[in-house]
């Protein structure tokens, strides 16, 4: 996969856990693991960051990472990457997110692959395995067509079984279409290029959801399926989790 490229769109900011990049678990920041995690699990693919400050761009060099910075501005992860791309220029673009240390090769390939098709944009998705999670607005929904097509994301339990609401447990979902987003996405250059300059929709006001504003548009986003669940760190709990599945595994 010469042609393409893992750009790691990185900010410092963040409003539930503050410079949560450069909390140090293990020993080391979670950039970091993050960086050696995709470098370990992809190593034909080039890796790159595109950060909005220094101290990210430090860690990285420290590392022995490509990093680019870029406009501290930008409202989007997607306009980071775009930025970054503008030098490297590669035909596709997977793009992982900064705070998910446990992504694995498997998701990054089926992305890298997705986008070559006629779609302009990827993403995952994994069924759903418990009623909780479906109900969940935190957890995001994505129906599909026949041919792995998204058709819609919500926050909302989408398909929604109206005859079966009251009786849905963990089991129903083994026979049922209910898929769970991953936040991983994969791009053509020249859409990526595009997409920075759609105007935000009407559903993505709504939802808080960015990639609503790709099918308003009219463009359509291939997803790829996935039985591995990603761990995002969001807040200082999730790190202590990580941390605790960490030293299990040195057990």
């Amino acid at each position: 996969m010469n042609d393409t490229a893992i750009i790691v769109p990185a900010r410092l900011a963040s409003t539930r856990f503050p410079r949560k990049l450069l909390h140090v678990i293990d020993g080391k920041p979670l950039l970091l693991h993050v960086a050696d995690r995709i470098a370990t699990e992809v190593p034909e693919i080039p890796l790159h960051f595109a950060v909005d400050h220094s101290e990210l761009g430090a860690i990285l060099r420290k590392g022995g990472y490509s990093f680019v910075m870029t406009s501290p501005d930008h409202p989007t992860g997607s306009d980071r990457i775009a930025e970054a791309n503008a030098t490297g220029r590669a035909e596709y673009v997977v793009n992982v997110q900064a705070d998910e240390p446990l992504v694995t090769g498997e998701q990054i390939r089926s992305l890298a692959e997705a986008v070559r098709e006629d779609a302009p944009m990827a993403t995952l998705a994994i069924p759903f395995e418990r009623r909780t999670d479906f109900f969940d607005p935190n957890q995001v929904k994505v129906v599909l067509d026949d041919k792995l097509r998204a058709l819609y994301f919500s926050r909302s339990p989408i398909p929604y079984p109206r005859d079966e609401a009251d009786i849905i447990d963990d089991d129903w979902f083994r026979g049922h279409a209910c898929y769970r987003h991953l936040g991983l996405y994969a791009y053509q250059r020249n859409f990526l290029k595009v997409m920075t300059h759609l105007p935000p929709g009407k559903l993505e006001r709504i939802e808080r959801l960015e990639q609503l504003r790709v099918l308003e548009n009219g463009y359509s986003i291939a997803v790829a399926l996935t039985e591995q669940p990603t761990i995002g760190i969001d807040t200082p709990e999730d790190a202590r989790r990580f941390e605790d599945y960490l030293a299990r595994l040195k057990r």
